[in-house]
C-alpha cells in the first residue's frame, strides 16, 4: 500500500511560491508532491515580487489530469497567472515535456520545516523542532487562514511555536479576557478553564490527532500548571464542558477520611479520566481560584454573573445526582452549601448571639457572599437582633430620652424588623420560619417600648410648648435651633423628606457619608457622646400639622400655601431671603434634572427648602410588601439636590415632618371601627381602647386639642396601605434630623462631626472575631473586628443619646498607628509585591497615603466607615472627595490576582481590610512574633 500523500494547504502553496519567486518570473507552472486539502480555495491572489498574481490550484492523480490542467491553464488563464498542480505522479511518469515547463523542472517536495520558517518570517528554527514531525505538520496545517502566523523576525523557538499552535487549535482567541498585558494569548489555568465553557472548546481538542493531543497536554502541563492535564483529559473523554463543576466537586476528597462511596461517586462523574488524589487536588485548587476571580468580576458584570451561576448551579446538580451533597455541606462555592449555612446562621441566632456570630463567620467565608447581598443582610440582621435581644430591657423615663434613643438605637431595630419581616429572599421555608421567630421576639420588646412611650407622651403633651419643651427638640423649633445656626455661615439647603422614619434615616445617613458627606451635630456637654438629632412631631403626627409647623417655625396646620408663606416669613424676620419648592416646581425641563428657578435659588444666598414626597407617597400608593432598603436614589430628586448643594458648598439638613409604621398585618386584617376616625391612625371618639392612648394639650392641633392615637402598629382605621402615620408610636412621633456638610467644608462653631461609628448602635456593629483562616479570608464581606468604645465630647442634655455609643477606635489611636515606624502599612508599601502591583496602576497614590489606609484600618480592627477612614488619613496627603473612587484605586494596588484584600462591605457603607490575606499576599515570609505585626503564611485551603 502506497504511503499517504502529504497534505498541502493554501499556506503551504504560498510558502512554496514565495521561496521560488525568481523562477516564477519565467515559468507559471508549479508541480507539488502531495494532495491539496479538501475545502482549500482553488483560486486566490498572492503578491510575488511586488506584483499581484492569480493562483490556480488543481489536484490531479494521473498524468492525463496533469496534462489537462496544464492545457486549460495555457488556453484560458492570463499570462501572469500561476498554475499549481498537486499530485502523486512521479517525475518519470510526467515526462520532460511537462517538467520542462515547471519551476525547477521537477515536482517540488514539501519540506514542512522550510514552510514553517517562511510562514513565521523566521531566520532559523529551534533545533528541537526538526525532531518533532508532528509539530511541523500541525503548524503547516493549522495556520490561520486570514491573518497567518505572527511574524517573529528571528529564531522561532519551540515555545513560541507551541503557544501559537495551541491558541489556534483550541480557539483561545475567542475566550473573554484571554490576553495578557503584551497582547499575547495568556496560557494559564484561568484561560483554559474559561475555554472549557466556550461552545466548541473541548470538542476542538478532542478532534485533534492522538499524538498532537498528547504532546499539547504535556507541554501545557509545564507552562500552565498541573491542573491542565485533568482538564484536557475531560475534554478528550466528553465532560469537558462540566470541568469547572467537576473541579468544585473534587473538594469532597480533601477530607482524608472521605467515605469509599464518595470516591466511587466522583469516579462515576469523572469516568475513565478519574485522576489521582494529588492531581484532583491541584485541579480543584485551580478551579476554585478561577471561580474566585470570576465571582469578583460578577459583582459588576451581569454576563460574568450568569457565567458563574451556570457553573455553580451545574455543580449542585451533579452533586445531588451523585449523592455528594452531604460531603460538600461546607463548600465555599456551592449554592446549596450557602443555603445550608444561611439556615444555620439564622437558627443559631435564635439560640444565642454568640452561636449566631460563629455561624455568620462561616457564612461570610462563602464565596457567594458578594453575589447574595440580600441573603447576607438577612443573616447579619438575625445576628444583630439577637444581640439586641440579649441586652438588658431598655426603659423609658422621659419623652426626650425616648426619641433620642429611638433615632440612635430603636429606629435601627425597626430597620432590622423590616428585613426579618421580608423573610428569606429565596422563600426558603426553614430560614423564613426562624426569621419570623426572631421578628416576633423583637417586635414584642418594641411593642412594650411603644406602650410605655405612649403613656409618657400623653403626660408630656398635656403641658409641652415650643417655649418649654421639657428637654425635647420639637419639630416647630427645628428651623430656629438647627437650621438658623447653619445659615449664619452659609445658606443651607433644607430637605424635608415627608414621612421619613428613623429606620429610613439610618440608611440614608450611611449612604450620604459614603458619598463624601460629613454628618455634624452640636457639640455635646462634657462627658456625653454626640448623637444624631431627633425632634418630636406635632400631634397627631400627620403632614398638614407637622410639616406646616416644621416649615413655619410655629405650631400650626395647613397646606403648601401655608408652608410657603410661613417659611418666607420665618427667614424674613431673621433678615434672610428664602424659597420653598414643592413637587412640580422641583424637576427641570428636558436635559435638566432640577428646575431653573431652583438652581437659581441654590446659586444665590437664599435659604432653600425642598419638600420631597417620595416616602409618603410610597406608603400610600406603592412599595407594598417586602422592600427592605431605602437608598438616596430611591427618593426622587434627592441625589441631584445633594449634588447641587455640594457644588455650591451648602450644608444640607435632611429632616422629616413625622415618621411612619409599615403594614405588617393589622389585627383581624381589617380596619378597626372608631368614632370620629379622620385618618388611618387617629380619631376623636373615646374612650381609648386596648392599644390606644388619649392625648390632649397645646401641641395637639386636631380634634379641638384632644385625640385618640394608637400606639400599636397593627391598628388602623381606614383601608389597607403600605404604611401609615398619625399615631403615637415611636416610629411615627420621632423626627430624625441629619445635618450634612460637603467634604472639606467647615461647620459652624461648636458643632462636631458624627462619623458612622458613633451614629450606629453597638449591637448593630460587627463584633470582634478570631482571625479567619486564609481560605475564608479570600472572600469579601467577612466578619470584622469592633474597636474599643470611643470617648467624645458630650452634647447638651436635650440631645443626649439614651443608649451606649457605637464602638470605635479613638481617632488619636488611629493616627498613632498610622505613624508607627514599624507599621503594617509601611511594611506592605516597602515590599516587592507592592512595587510590582504599582507598575500596573496609573497615578497611584503616594506610598505614605496607602500605608496610612492600611494602618488606620489595621488599628480599627479591619473595618471603618468611608468618612472615618478619610478623616484618619487626611493628614498624610490629599485624598479625593470621592472616597469610593480613592478606595477603588487602592484596591487595584492591594487586591493581588483579584483576591479581595480591600473592599466595601455592608452595602458599601463600610471599608473592610482583610488583614490575614493582606499579610499572606504581601508578606509571605514573615512569621508571627506575638505582636500581631507579622504572621506566618498559611496555605490556602
Amino acid at each position: 500500500m502506497a504511503p499517504a500523500l502529504p497534505r498541502v494547504g493554501r499556506r503551504t502553496v504560498e510558502a512554496l511560491l514565495a521561496a521560488n519567486v525568481e523562477a516564477l518570473r519565467e515559468r507559471s507552472l508549479v508541480l507539488v508532491h502531495g494532495q491539496y486539502a479538501p475545502g482549500a480555495p482553488p483560486r486566490f491572489t498572492i503578491t510575488l515580487d511586488g506584483a499581484a498574481r492569480r493562483v490556480h490550484v488543481r489536484d490531479e492523480a494521473s498524468v492525463l489530469g496533469v496534462l489537462a490542467a496544464l492545457h486549460e491553464h495555457r488556453t484560458g488563464a492570463a499570462p501572469s497567472d500561476v498554475l499549481v498542480v498537486t499530485t502523486g505522479v512521479d517525475d518519470e511518469q510526467l515526462g520532460w515535456d511537462v517538467r520542462g515547463r515547471a519551476v525547477r523542472r521537477k515536482t517540488l517536495t514539501v519540506e514542512n520545516a522550510e514552510v514553517v520558517l517562511q510562514r513565521f518570517g523566521a531566520t532559523a528554527l529551534d533545533p528541537r523542532m526538526y525532531r518533532e514531525r508532528w509539530l511541523l505538520e500541525a503548524l503547516v496545517d493549522a495556520e490561520p487562514a486570514e491573518s497567518g502566523w505572527p511574524r517573529v523576525g528571528g529564531v522561532l523557538t519551540r515555545d513560541t511555536a507551541l503557544r501559537a499552535l495551541t491558541a489556534e487549535r483550541l480557539g483561545l482567541g475567542s475566550v473573554h479576557d484571554s490576553t495578557d498585558q503584551d497582547g499575547q494569548v495568556a496560557l494559564d489555568a484561568d484561560t483554559l478553564l474559561a475555554w472549557s465553557r466556550t461552545p466548541a472548546g473541548p470538542l476542538r481538542f478532542a478532534e485533534l490527532g492522538a499524538t498532537e493531543r498528547a504532546e499539547l497536554k504535556k507541554w501545557l502541563a509545564e507552562v500552565a500548571g498541573s491542573a491542565v492535564p485533568v482538564l484536557l483529559s475531560l475534554a478528550e473523554s466528553g465532560p469537558g464542558h462540566d470541568a469547572l463543576a467537576l473541579g468544585l466537586l473534587g473538594a469532597a476528597l480533601r477530607d482524608p477520611s472521605a467515605e469509599p462511596d464518595t470516591v466511587l461517586a466522583l469516579g462515576g462523574l469523572f469516568g475513565q479520566v478519574m485522576p489521582r488524589r494529588s492531581e484532583l487536588a491541584a485541579f480543584t485548587d485551580a478551579v476554585e481560584g478561577t471561580l474566585t476571580r470570576w465571582i469578583a468580576d460578577a459583582l459588576t458584570s451581569q454576563d460574568a454573573r450568569q457565567r458563574v451561576v451556570a457553573v455553580l448551579d451545574r455543580a449542585d446538580e451533579l452533586a445531588d445526582t451523585a449523592g455528594l451533597a452531604p460531603g460538600l455541606a461546607t463548600s465555599r462555592f456551592l449554592p446549596s452549601s450557602f443555603t445550608a449555612q444561611l439556615r444555620r446562621t439564622v437558627a443559631e441566632s435564635l439560640r444565642s448571639p454568640a452561636s449566631g456570630e460563629a455561624a455568620l463567620a462561616d457564612l461570610l467565608g462563602h464565596a457567594l457572599v458578594g453575589l447574595r447581598s440580600e441573603h447576607v443582610r438577612a443573616a447579619e440582621t438575625a445576628v444583630r437582633v439577637a444581640r439586641w435581644l440579649s441586652g438588658p430591657d431598655p426603659a423609658i423615663t422621659t419623652v426626650a430620652d425616648a426619641v433620642r434613643a429611638h433615632v440612635s438605637d430603636w429606629g435601627w431595630v425597626d430597620r432590622a424588623l423590616t428585613v426579618l419581616w421580608a423573610g428569606d429572599p429565596d422563600g426558603d421555608l426553614e430560614t423564613g420560619r426562624d426569621l419570623r421567630a426572631l421578628y416576633e421576639r423583637a417586635r414584642d420588646r418594641r411593642r412594650r417600648l411603644d406602650e410605655e412611650f405612649a403613656r409618657r407622651l400623653a403626660a408630656w403633651a398635656a403641658h409641652a410648648t415650643p417655649q418649654h419643651p421639657d428637654g425635647c427638640l420639637v419639630v416647630e423649633n427645628v428651623l430656629d435651633t438647627v437650621v438658623r445656626p447653619l445659615a449664619a455661615q452659609t445658606a443651607p439647603l433644607l430637605l424635608v423628606l415627608d414621612g421619613m422614619s428613623s429606620a429610613v434615616a439610618a440608611q440614608l445617613g450611611e449612604e450620604a457619608e459614603r458619598d463624601g458627606w460629613r454628618e455634624i451635630v452640636p457639640r455635646p456637654e462634657t462627658g456625653e457622646p454626640p448623637s444624631r438629632l431627633a425632634a418630636v412631631s406635632m400631634l397627631p403626627s400627620i403632614t398638614r400639622v407637622s410639616r406646616a409647623s416644621l416649615l413655619t417655625g410655629a405650631a400650626t396646620s395647613g397646606g403648601q400655601s401655608t408652608e410657603t408663606a410661613g417659611f418666607s416669613t420665618f427667614w424674613k424676620k431673621r433678615r434672610k431671603t428664602a424659597a420653598l419648592f414643592h413637587k412640580a416646581a422641583i424637576g427641570g425641563e428636558a436635559g435638566h434634572a432640577l428646575s431653573h428657578e431652583l438652581m437659581t435659588a441654590l446659586a444665590s444666598d437664599t435659604v432653600v427648602g425642598v419638600v420631597l414626597n417620595t416616602i409618603d407617597e410610597a406608603l400610600d400608593n406603592g412599595r407594598q410588601g417586602r422592600g427592605t432598603t431605602w437608598a438616596l436614589a430611591d427618593v426622587t430628586h434627592l441625589r441631584e439636590l445633594l449634588a447641587a448643594a455640594r457644588g455650591y458648598g451648602r450644608p444640607v439638613v435632611i429632616v422629616a415632618d413625622h415618621g411612619h409604621v409599615l403594614e405588617r398585618g393589622s389585627r383581624n386584617d381589617t380596619a378597626t371601627a372608631a368614632e370620629g376616625a379622620e385618618s388611618a391612625r387617629w380619631h376623636t371618639g373615646g374612650p381609648a381602647c386596648d392599644g390606644e392612648i388619649a392625648i390632649h394639650g397645646p401641641r395637639v392641633r386636631e380634634g379641638a386639642g384632644a385625640v385618640i392615637l394608637p400606639w400599636r402598629e397593627d391598628i388602623r382605621y381606614t383601608g389597607r396601605r403600605a404604611g401609615y402615620h398619625g399615631g403615637a408610636s415611636l416610629a411615627e412621633i420621632t423626627v430624625p434630623v441629619i445635618v450634612l456638610l460637603p467634604a472639606g467644608e467647615d461647620g459652624p462653631k461648636d458643632w462636631v462631626p458624627l462619623p458612622r461609628e458613633q451614629s450606629t448602635p453597638s449591637w448593630w456593629q460587627t463584633p470582634a472575631t478570631s482571625v479567619a483562616p486564609a481560605s475564608a479570608a479570600m472572600t469579601a464581606g467577612q466578619t470584622s473586628k469592633s474597636a474599643p468604645e470611643q470617648s467624645s465630647p458630650a452634647r447638651p442634655k436635650a440631645y443626649t443619646q439614651a443608649t451606649p455609643p457605637a464602638e470605635a477606635r479613638p481617632l488619636a489611636a488611629v493616627e498613632a498607628g498610622a505613624r508607627a515606624v514599624e507599621s503594617l502599612g509601611g511594611t506592605v508599601v516597602s515590599s516587592e509585591v507592592y512595587a510590582a502591583q504599582k507598575e500596573y496602576v496609573r497615578k497611584a497614590p503616594e506610598a505614605k497615603v496607602v500605608a496610612s489606609v492600611i494602618d488606620a484600618l489595621d488599628t480599627a480592627g479591619g473595618t471603618m466607615s468611608p468618612a472615618a477612614l478619610a478623616a484618619a488619613i487626611s493628614a498624610t496627603g490629599r485624598v479625593r472627595r470621592n472616597i469610593e473612587g480613592f478606595i477603588a484605586t487602592v484596591q487595584r494596588l492591594l487586591n493581588v490576582e483579584g483576591y479581595p484584600v480591600l473592599g466595601f462591605i455592608d452595602g458599601g457603607h463600610a471599608v473592610k481590610l482583610d488583614i490575614p490575606l493582606l499579610r499572606e499576599q504581601f508578606l509571605p515570609k514573615q512569621k508571627n512574633d506575638g505582636t500581631g505585626q507579622h504572621e506566618k503564611r498559611e496555605e490556602r485551603a
